[in-house]
């Protein structure tokens, strides 16, 4: 494949060329139609070829594409406008990226300026993106030993221990940064209390916390924002993925104070704000709240986690199900792979990675997801597990 030689070895690649999207399928070169549970990492919230999306973005390339942010734009001031109708409370300022390792690098930036601290805090099964800060506060070895040395002064602790926690702790310490639910290590939600707990840790402690709800948030777990879930408001929240509907985007979002401690030129990017991702953005937020998207994958959620229950309880090789709405793991007594090439071949795709647990199958559906499409996605699991035990048994 001209892909495979000439945009280098650093994707893991599945044997489907596909070409056009609709709804919460898509369909290949061939013509072959498949539901599609990886949702592009889970960029794909509002479902391929959204109405409202699509025609934001058509009248937007027919007035302008870029503008930026050292000039003023009707579009980006609707998207922000919008943004702060929903966003946490008192997170009443906004900066804008590209990409959720952008929005955590400007996190790391701003909570450092606004602290004059320098020691960071991360959790242990921690994934908060590619770029040097963020790599940094990752915690999987795999992503990180061949670009050593990392950046300094990062400690990480048990997520969901709270003394661990507390040992970490010193009169350097800037900010705390977690996951409400871990996503790329396996899906695991925060154990009840834990939130509720690091918070008033850090206020006691005059410390910034910030939420990387990049794969977690905007709807996908029943509420807009996961940490809704718990109650909990951070100082900074950083989002991204399906933020423009499949256009690159991000947003980090935090406290007045936080983002007034920077001065002009402390940070900036030329592509930040640009109206065609406040266009699409803002048809995506309008999407979810208005079309009922974050109601539909709550009630969409509890039906697909039934079946899957009730697949546990049939079949011996499901270790565990976790997740909330529809971010869910499925972990298997066997290496999964194997499981996701039956199920292509079966017409459903699912998310499975390398460097996380490789006996971990999971699910980032657009929220369009139906229940048809739940009906088909049990079968297909059924029918694969039932053939892998089979094979286990021989």
């Amino acid at each position: 494949m001209l892909e495979d030689e000439i945009h280098g070895n650093l994707y893991q690649k599945l044997p489907i060329t596909l070409e056009k999207g609709l709804g919460s399928h898509v369909w290949d070169v061939d013509g072959n139609e498949y539901i599609d549970c990886m949702g592009a990492y889970g960029v794909a919230i509002t479902g391929y070829r959204n109405q409202r999306v699509n025609n934001a973005i058509k009248n937007q390339i027919d007035k302008i594409i870029s503008v930026h942010s050292s000039f003023y734009n009707k579009t980006r001031e609707n998207f922000l406008e919008t943004i702060l109708k929903i966003a946490p409370k008192n997170l009443s300022n906004v900066y804008l990226g590209n990409s959720g390792t952008e929005a955590v690098e400007a996190a790391i930036k701003f909570a450092r300026k606004y602290t004059g601290k320098k020691g960071m805090i991360a959790m242990k099964g921690s994934y908060h993106g590619r770029t040097m800060g963020s790599l940094s506060l990752t915690f999987n070895p795999k992503y990180k030993k061949s670009f050593e040395p990392m950046v300094e002064n990062i400690q990480f602790s048990e997520f969901g221990n709270m003394d661990n926690l507390e040992s970490k702790i010193n009169t350097d310490t800037g900010f705390i940064i977690l996951e409400p639910i871990q996503g790329e290590s396996g899906i695991y939600p925060s154990p009840d209390g834990f939130l509720q707990q690091v918070r008033k840790l850090c206020d006691e402690k005059n410390i910034v916390l910030i939420f990387d709800e990049v794969q977690c948030g905007l709807g996908r777990t029943g509420k807009m924002w996961a940490c809704e879930n718990w109650n909990v408001v951070p100082d900074i929240l950083c989002t991204s993925k399906g933020l423009a509907g499949g256009i690159p985007f991000s947003a980090t979002l935090t406290k007045p104070e936080i983002l007034a401690s920077m001065e002009i030129g402390e940070q900036s990017s030329t592509l930040s704000g640009n109206p065609l991702a406040c266009a699409a953005s803002t048809a995506t937020l309008t999407a979810l709240t208005d079309d009922g998207l974050i109601d539909n994958a709550a009630k969409i959620g509890l039906l697909l986690w039934s079946g899957l229950e009730k697949l546990k309880n049939k079949h011996k090789i499901i270790r565990e199900i976790r997740g909330k709405g529809l971010m869910i793991a499925i972990e298997f007594e066997v290496d999964a792979r194997e499981l996701v090439l039956r199920a292509i071949e079966q017409h459903v795709i699912f998310l499975f990675s390398i460097y996380s647990d490789k006996n971990i199958v999971r699910l980032l559906p657009p929220l369009v997801l139906t229940e048809n499409d739940v009906s088909e996605i049990l079968r297909v699991l059924d029918e694969i597990i039932s053939n892998e035990e089979n094979i286990q048994k021989n």
